[in-house]
C-alpha cells in the first residue's frame, strides 16, 4: 500500500511513540527489539513488506522526540532494529563531540558530527526518482519522501515563536498542502531530526528555513511532549488533522517506549543548595519529567491500559481489571502499553542488573556506557514486553 492508502484504509489502527533521552535511547532500541520479535512471531507473513519483518509493517503511525525523532523516522523508513542499533553504537560516540572550551559556554557538544550521521543514515533510502530537484540539483531526503513506510511524527520546539512544534508526514495536514510556499513536506528530513535533538546546552539550535522566513529549533524534549503518546493520540483522531481515525479500544492501539526514569535524581538535596546555577540546570529536566508523566498518566485513564509500571502510590498502575472496565467513569478511547526503566539502585535490581551503577546509565550523554544501557534495555524488553498484550491487535 501507499501512504495515502495506509492512511485511508478501514479497519485497526497502531501506533508507535517513543520518548526523548539522548544516548539512552539504546533503551529503546533493544524494548523495540523484542517487540519486533514479538510481533514476527504472530503477525502474518502476507502482512509483511519483505521477506524478513519489519516494525514499519505493523504500525502506521510512528512518532518520537529527540532521541526518539532518529529511531522513529529509521522505523518509519523500514529500518530493523538490528541495523537502528548498528547505527548508535557505531556512531554514539561520534555524536557527542565535545565543543571546543570557547563554546563550551553555549553548548557541550558540536553538532557536525550528528547531521553528517543523519544525512548519511537517512539518504541511503533515498528513492532514484527523488535524488534530484527540478534544476537537475541533488537533495537530500524530505518529510514528503515516499520512502517513509509509515505516518511519522518528529517533535520539535521552534525558540523563535516559543512554541511546540509537531510536524508530521500527513498528506492530509493543513501545513503539507503541496500549494503552500512553505509546504513541510518539502523539508529535508535530517534536518527536522536534528532539529528534535538539539538539546539547549548540549548541543546548537538548527536553523530552517520555511517559505520566506527562518526559524531556530530546539529540542522537542523542552515541550510537554518529550513523551509524544498522548500528543499522538490527538493527531490521529482530532479533526482539525484531517486523519479522524476511529477511537475505541478495540480499534487502536499505542505502544510507547521511554528512555528511563530517575525519581531520587536528588536525594539528600539541601535548601542552600538550590541557587541560580542549580536551578538553571535542572529544572529543564524537572520540567521533561513531569511532562512525560502527564503523557503517561493521560495515557492509562483513556485506555486499556494493558502494561505499564506504577505511577505513584496514589494511582498505582491504573491497569483496570476486566470487571472495572465497564464501570471505568471515563472512555477507554484506545489500547495502551507502556514500557520503560526505572534507572535507580532500586529499579536496577529488579531488572536483575545489580552491577550496573545507576550514574553510569542515568546522563543523557553517557556514552562511555552504552553496553550497560544496552543491557538495562534488553531486560526491559525481557521482563516487561509479552505477547499477550497485543492480543487483538495481529
Amino acid at each position: 500500500m501507499t501512504l495515502a492508502e495506509r492512511i485511508a484504509a478501514p479497519g485497526q489502527k497502531r501506533l508507535l511513540t517513543l520518548d526523548g533521552g539522548g544516548i539512552r535511547g539504546l533503551i529503546t532500541i533493544e524494548v523495540l527489539a523484542h517487540v519486533e520479535e514479538t510481533l514476527s512471531a504472530v503477525y502474518p507473513r502476507e502482512r509483511w513488506a519483505g521477506d524478513d519483518f519489519r516494525l514499519s509493517d505493523y504500525f502506521d503511525y510512528v512518532a518520537g522526540t529527540s532521541t526518539g525523532a532518529i529511531i522513529a523516522t529509521c522505523v518509519s523508513l523500514g529500518m530493523s532494529v538490528a541495523e537502528i542499533r548498528r547505527f548508535y553504537h557505531a556512531n554514539g560516540v561520534a555524536m557527542f563531540d565535545k565543543a571546543s572550551l570557547l563554546r563550551r559556554f553555549r553548548y557541550k557538544f558540536e553538532d557536525h558530527a550528528l547531521s553528517e550521521k543523519l544525512r548519511e543514515v537517512l539518504d541511503q533510502h533515498r528513492p532514484e526518482t527523488e535524488r534530484f530537484d527540478g534544476s537537475g540539483r541533488e537533495r537530500h531526503l524530505t518529510l514528503g519522501t515516499s520512502a517513509l513506510k509509515t505516518l511519522l511524527l518528529v517533535v520539535m520546539r521552534n525558540a523563535t515563536s516559543d512554541s511546540p512544534w509537531p510536524v508530521s508526514n500527513n498528506p492530509r495536514a493543513m501545513y503539507n498542502d503541496r500549494s503552500r510556499a512553505d509546504c513541510n513536506l518539502d523539508l529535508p528530513l535530517w534536518q527536522l531530526v536534528r532539529a528534535s535533538t538539539a538539546a539547549p546546552v548540549y548541543f546548537p539550535p538548527e536553523e530552517i528555513t520555511l517559505g520566506t522566513r527562518s526559524f531556530l529549533f530546539v529540542d522537542g524534549g523542552i515541550t510537554p511532549y518529550n513523551n509524544p503518546a498522548f500528543l499522538a493520540f490527538l493527531m490521529s483522531t482530532v479533526g482539525s488533522y484531517r486523519l479522524n481515525w476511529q477511537t475505541g479500544a478495540n480499534n487502536m492501539l499505542i505502544v510507547s517506549v521511554g528512555t528511563g526514569t530517575n525519581p531520587n535524581a536528588n536525594a539528600g538535596l539541601a535548601a542552600d543548595d538550590m541557587n541560580l546555577l542549580y536551578n538553571a540546570g535542572t529544572i529543564p529536566s524537572a520540567l521533561m519529567f513531569a511532562a512525560l508523566n502527564e503523557q503517561d498518566m493521560l495515557c492509562r485513564a483513556f485506555s486499556r491500559c494493558r502494561y505499564g509500571s506504577r505511577l505513584d502510590a496514589e494511582v498505582e498502575s491504573m491497569i483496570l481489571k476486566a470487571d472495572e472496565e465497564p464501570r471505568a467513569s471515563l472512555p477507554r478511547l484506545f489500547t495502551y502499553m507502556r514500557y520503560n526503566a526505572e534507572l535507580t539502585r532500586k529499579g536496577l535490581d529488579e531488572l536483575e542488573l545489580a552491577d550496573v551503577v545507576p550514574a553510569h546509565v542515568q546522563a543523557l550523554d553517557s556514552v562511555e556506557h552504552m553496553d550497560d544501557l544496552t543491557r538495562v534495555g534488553q531486560a526491559v524488553g525481557r521482563l516487561q514486553v509479552r505477547r499477550a498484550h497485543f492480543e487483538g491487535f495481529v
